[in-house]
């Protein structure tokens, strides 16, 4: 014999599920009226010039049709033409020799950056008489105009300026290859540092001083308390610091065309390349230019996000860790005070 068992759902335990699922569309509604604007302003600023690029590098130059010997009016389609000019010919032995040099710049620069400018934080943030004079005086190379700074530095490295007067040569810096790479390397390392500096900053003083004291106290030397304190703690800001340079360096333009010169193959970046396209009026091959280099700009931000990243994320979890626990479990190569072990104990 099997019996049957009816539920029955009681009106008062319906007006609630009712009630959460009327808060959930309120908080769907507001939530999407929040995030409205920033999707706009993104549509205009980003996606439409994408799509508006794309659609440009389908087509040509306007000039002279070779089957009717009429001029065009309007830009003839081309297809992926201006793309398969990049690999092949003049056009393609420019683009790739543009494409070596925002490299090269991007690397360099930003890993001398990044050098200088924890060498900088970590005297910034020490505790010394006139300290705020000396950060004034590091930042003001990252305050000064671009195209200031380009300017100065082409007064330095002219054929009679500074610095052929302390290296006692006569180098042409804006007509040698070599020296013109050295020239922008130097002059964005000495303009943009402060700026890794300036994060980097922020992300130390965040650290407490009783780690140090602790790490003083257990034998740990200052080379010891920066490697395993110090640089650990403050990844997550000098990431995001370095990612933002090395964006940056990859878009550069205006240093390299004021303090050498346009059409410079020495110093020639993608950026560039895309300007001197579109002043000629070439508008087909600067769109595809200029994708390309927004597809670069992409890949290396992805990667290095996904190789870096990681640390920025993990950096939330550590936040939950007592510090003095953070400490201990960082497996310190010292030995630690019998006091210390049992304070952790």
């Amino acid at each position: 014999m099997s019996t049957s068992r009816t539920t029955t759902t009681r009106p008062d335990a319906i007006a609630p599920r009712a009630q959460r699922r009327d808060s959930a569309r309120r908080q769907s509604r507001l939530a999407w009226m929040l995030v409205a604007p920033t999707i706009l302003i993104i549509t205009i600023v980003v996606i439409f010039p994408t799509l508006t690029a794309v659609y440009q590098s389908l087509f040509g130059v306007k000039g002279i049709d070779p089957e009717t010997g009429f001029v065009n009016d309007t830009a003839p389609f081309v297809g992926l033409q201006n793309y398969a000019n990049m690999f092949i010919g003049e056009s393609g032995a420019r683009f790739w020799n543009a494409a070596s040099n925002t490299t090269i710049f991007a690397l360099l620069t930003v890993t001398l950056e990044t050098i200088l400018g924890v060498t900088m934080a970590l005297i910034m943030h020490r505790a010394m008489r006139g300290r705020g004079l000396v950060r004034a005086a590091i930042l003001v190379p990252w305050a000064i105009p671009t195209a200031v700074s380009a300017i100065l530095w082409k007064w330095i490295f002219d054929a009679h300026g500074a610095a052929n007067a302390l290296l006692g040569t006569q180098i042409l810096w804006a007509t040698s290859d070599i020296p013109a790479k050295m020239a922008i390397i130097v002059a964005d390392t000495w303009k943009t540092a402060p700026f890794i500096g300036l994060l980097t900053l922020a992300g130390l003083q965040v650290i407490p001083d009783e780690v140090y004291e602790a790490a003083k106290i257990d034998g740990a030397n200052a080379w010891q308390r920066f490697r395993r304190i110090t640089l650990p703690l403050v990844k997550p800001a000098l990431v995001v610091a370095v990612l933002f340079r090395l964006l940056d360096a990859l878009r550069m333009f205006d240093l390299p065309y004021i303090l050498i010169g346009a059409r410079k193959g020495s110093v020639e970046t993608l950026s560039m390349l895309v300007q001197d396209e579109a002043s000629n009026l070439r508008y087909g091959s600067a769109a595809a230019y200029a994708l390309m280099l927004f597809a670069y700009v992409f890949l290396i931000a992805f990667a290095f996000i996904k190789v870096a990243g990681a640390e920025v994320i993990g950096a939330e979890e550590k936040k939950k860790i007592p510090l003095r626990q953070l400490f201990v479990n960082s497996r310190l190569p010292w030995k630690r005070s019998r006091k210390a072990q049992e304070e952790v104990a």
